[in-house]
């Protein structure tokens, strides 16, 4: 909390807030994890403007973590399958918004924001991009968590940081349905653990065969019930895992990124790549271990507090952000079923 003040002492722009602030409006078009982790200013925008309208911009992979979000009166869905983007930018024109928040701040988003012709227009000034915001924040985008890097926007103006939580909504009918899917599932004594292969980056994915080996060393030694995630394209993965095991798992059922959340919330924990998935585990509150290599578990880890991260200690090349690695991935390639199995073994002890 300190650092957030002073962030705030730094830029000086709390005057601007003099005006009436009645609508205010969040971007953030992309991707899944992103989208959740901006949700962390939601509840502070309500507190601090508890009669304003708040909005929320983003596009139609991530609708199910605004739509049904009770801290959102407008969710704005831009459907590029729909809708021209020149005629979004009309409606943000046509909109009326007094406040937004750039908090993906590209040349598109940067386009949105200014189309609003709101008062106060905040945003983080990256090349060519300046001009969009009449607010610039400073980034620390290399040196904090994503959550805190959303917050800094609002602390920029003084908005008081009264929680830090993400929000994610999970209405009592997903609840019931991901009950009845996960019952089935529950044949051994043990937990019931979500696996996550996926990720979007190919350099961001522990390898099939180790996850087929962790689930089969998880059922082994705890009698755990496992589950496989995923999505659109991947259940050809899950099912090489599952082929490549000793023992009998299941994949998930087909679901909505709304029905996910609801499904993890069911589960006793999470082990995933650095994924939506990942981060939607540790929203819901399931204790989630992520597995990291050419991203920074501290800028991006799961954001849970009997959350945590694994990764191949010792190598000088993590952390680098690359899509895609010249030397063999060896980050993820060299990480070993037991260190995983471990680090795993080491959160669920903190849990309990």
């Amino acid at each position: 909390m300190g650092r957030t003040k002073n962030v705030a002492e730094q830029f000086r722009y709390p005057a601007l807030l003099v005006r009436p602030v009645r609508s205010i409006l969040v971007i953030k078009p992309r991707a899944i994890g992103d989208v959740l982790l901006s949700t962390v200013v939601l509840p502070n925008l309500r507190n601090a403007f508890p009669d304003a309208t708040i909005a929320f911009l983003t596009e139609r992979a991530a609708a199910d973590i605004i739509v049904d979000n009770p801290l959102i009166d407008t969710p704005i869905v831009f459907d590029s399958a729909k809708e021209r983007y020149t005629h979004l930018l009309y409606r943000l024109y046509r909109s009326g918004f007094d406040l937004v928040f750039d908090l993906f701040c590209n040349p598109r988003s940067a386009q949105m924001t200014f189309a609003t012709r709101a008062a106060i227009r905040v945003g983080y000034p990256f090349r060519g991009r300046a001009w969009a915001y009449n607010v610039h924040v400073r980034s620390r985008a290399d040196r904090v968590h994503n959550t805190g890097f959303n917050l800094d926007a609002l602390a920029c103006l003084a908005i008081p940081i009264t929680e830090q939580r993400l929000s994610f909504p999970l209405p009592e009918n997903r609840r019931e349905e991901a009950v009845r899917m996960t019952n089935p599932i529950r044949q051994r004594s043990g937990p019931l653990i979500a696996l996550n292969s996926s990720g979007t980056w190919e350099s961001k994915r522990w390898g099939l065969d180790h996850f087929a080996a962790l689930a089969d060393t998880l059922i082994d030694e705890l009698q755990a019930n496992i589950v496989f995630l995923w999505g659109p394209g991947e259940q050809g993965d899950v099912d090489h895992i599952i082929r490549r095991m000793r023992n009998d798992a299941r994949p998930a059922p087909p679901t909505s990124i709304g029905e996910l959340g609801a499904l993890l919330a069911e589960c006793d924990f999470a082990i995933s790549n650095d994924s939506g998935p990942m981060h939607i585990a540790a929203a819901v509150g399931t204790p989630t271990l992520g597995i990291f290599g050419p991203t920074n578990p501290a800028l991006q880890g799961p954001y849970h507090k009997q959350s945590a991260w694994v990764r191949l200690e010792g190598l000088n090349c993590l952390a680098c952000n690359l899509t895609t690695c010249q030397i063999g991935n060896i980050c993820m390639r060299d990480l070993s079923v037991q260190t995983v199995y471990r680090a795993f073994i080491k959160m669920k002890e903190i849990v309990k």
